[in-house]
């Protein structure tokens, strides 16, 4: 179908929409917004408002992309970036359920999830294949590796690994071994990550350091470990932590 947008819709000239979009009523497309194909705003969506940052110049030319398929639900706000050329990021087929925000220069990769007022704050970055609980918080800077189940009522204040889940205030309760089955990680994989996670969680020491000295051992076959090992070594935050290991825990 050709792309439909509602009378009461307003879509600014300059906006860029791609095939097969429909914009529904009294939602808010700015000029800073450039949209993929079939991609879906429902009411009262605003899409490339300012950013929530008080020292922000509003003739700065920074933008907003939503990649094609992404469903877009009732009252979502999406701030574009606050650098010029900038631009904040949602991958393709995401699902933005209603309330949901997203702030200035968060970068959201492709099939994530962000249940109702889930609220991610500035230049946080997400990992494909993330599901936010409702009214899931986190913190700006932080970086939610792929594959991550975040709990709902979760306050994330801190880097949180790749295939895990994570609730509360940055407890990290186990792998997130339901959604690695169900993208159909091999049975190696699996129990390679299951390693990777207890070599890296309940070793005592700089986290860091662990990661960084379990990477270098030859014997890891599977991308995935390698991959989950590997998001240790990046990053400004401190990780989140598994329950048992959070007492005794050295960032």
């Amino acid at each position: 179908m050709a792309t439909q947008i509602h009378p009461t819709a307003l879509v600014e000239p300059g906006a860029e929409l791609g095939p097969d979009c429909e914009i529904q009523a009294y939602a808010v497309v700015t000029k800073h917004v450039t949209l993929g194909a079939r991609v879906v705003v429902h009411p009262f969506a605003v899409l490339g408002g300012d950013p929530q940052y008080l020292k922000f110049d509003r003739a700065t030319a920074s933008r907003v992309t939503v990649g094609a398929g992404t469903v877009i639900r009732e009252h979502v706000t999406i701030n574009r970036s606050i650098h010029a050329g900038g631009a904040t990021r949602v991958g393709e087929n995401c699902f933005l359920m209603a309330a949901s925000h997203l702030g200035h220069d968060c970068a959201v990769g492709n099939q994530v999830v962000l249940a109702n007022a889930t609220l991610l704050a500035g230049h946080v970055e997400v990992g494909d294949h993330t599901f936010f609980g409702g009214s899931a918080a986190v913190h700006q800077f932080c970086r939610i590796g792929e594959g991550v189940m975040v709990a709902g009522h979760a306050s994330i204040t801190r880097d949180v690994a790749p295939y895990v889940m994570v609730a509360e205030r940055d407890d990290v309760i186990g792998l997130n071994a339901i959604g690695l089955k169900r993208r159909g990680f091999s049975r190696a994989a699996i129990a390679e990550l299951k390693s990777a996670y207890h070599a890296v969680f309940f070793t005592p020491g700089n986290i860091r350091d662990i990661a960084a000295k379990q990477l270098s051992v030859p014997t890891w076959e599977s991308a995935e470990a390698k991959h989950f090992l590997g998001f240790f070594a990046a990053g400004k935050r401190s990780f989140a932590r598994a329950r048992r290991a959070a007492e005794s825990a050295e960032d």
